[in-house]
């Protein structure tokens, strides 16, 4: 039986309703990231890893190295025919080394990698090659002595060249320090709804024990937790940040900041988290 559109528009209208009954509740934490300063970055384009003394811009085929104070650059690596890359995405600094999450977005099927370089010198020095991948890598992060990466999939990209699977299909991966799969886990609804028609674009743990997400537009982080049992994560906070989504980075020498970007504008942005002014 065919339902009216007055009974579909009121469906709708419940639903809308109920994802913004859940953000206020998420909401409710009361933590907001206060903008400290902004770098004009041409590489800023989807997203920013940080060391002690720089920051490294990402963009599809190149990354920047850049003074943190200053915001000079100091060294740029781009693609070439003899190291062909596609998609690059978020970056984290480990032990002098930049890792970067890599994909043959948008082409399919899906393949990715993790791109590897010694961070001062910026010259690439390895690859791990994951092959033919369900869902395309944006980031990767390692927590706890393990690997955490995530393989997303897009609702604007069903149908197109044999896709099936939508934003909902995007799942975290616990990797062990092999690159061995652990377990997964994927987003709840309240969060694959402010992903979509995009995905999850950054991801990082946070100070305080949490995973931090982003999605491809809106400005807003998504502080999430596993699970005590299933397969869902578990939304604590929704933390609004003057980005553009795309991945970010927590800087590791004050983990009360935190480097984004704001795409549009070719920019990196310099946050600090802080509890919500009390309006009241």
């Amino acid at each position: 039986m065919r339902l009216s559109r007055f009974v579909l528009f009121a469906i709708t209208a419940v639903v809308g309703c109920s994802f913004s009954l859940a953000a206020a509740a998420v909401n409710a934490q009361g933590r907001v990231f206060r903008e400290l300063k902004r770098f004009d970055v041409p590489e800023a384009r989807q997203g920013v890893a940080v060391d002690a003394g720089h920051f490294f811009a990402i963009t599809n085929q190149a990354v920047a190295k850049y003074d943190k104070s200053a915001g000079t650059l100091v060294k740029r690596w781009a693609a070439s025919d003899e190291l062909p890359l596609v998609h690059l995405n978020a970056g984290l600094v480990i032990d002098g080394k930049l890792y970067c999450a890599h994909s043959n977005y948008p082409d399919y099927p899906e393949t990715s990698s993790v791109e590897i370089w010694d961070a001062a010198s910026l010259e690439h020095i390895g690859t791990h090659s994951f092959g033919i991948t369900d869902g395309s890598l944006t980031w990767i992060d390692r927590h706890q002595g393990v690997w955490w990466a995530v393989f997303a999939h897009y609702s604007s990209k069903v149908g197109q060249q044999g896709r099936t699977k939508g934003t909902r299909w995007t799942r975290l991966v616990k990797f062990d320090r092999d690159w061995c799969p652990v377990q997964s886990w994927v987003f709840p609804e309240e969060v694959t709804g402010r992903f979509e028609p995009k995905s999850n674009s950054g991801g990082m743990w946070g100070p305080d024990g949490k995973l931090y997400c982003t999605g491809h537009d809106a400005p807003e982080l998504y502080c999430l937790a596993l699970p005590r049992s299933g397969s869902v994560l578990r939304l604590v906070e929704v933390v609004p940040i003057n980005i553009t989504g795309q991945a970010f980075a927590w800087d590791p020498t004050n983990r009360d900041l935190i480097y984004g970007i704001d795409k549009a504008q070719r920019q990196v942005v310099v946050s600090r988290l802080v509890a919500r002014p009390n309006t009241e």
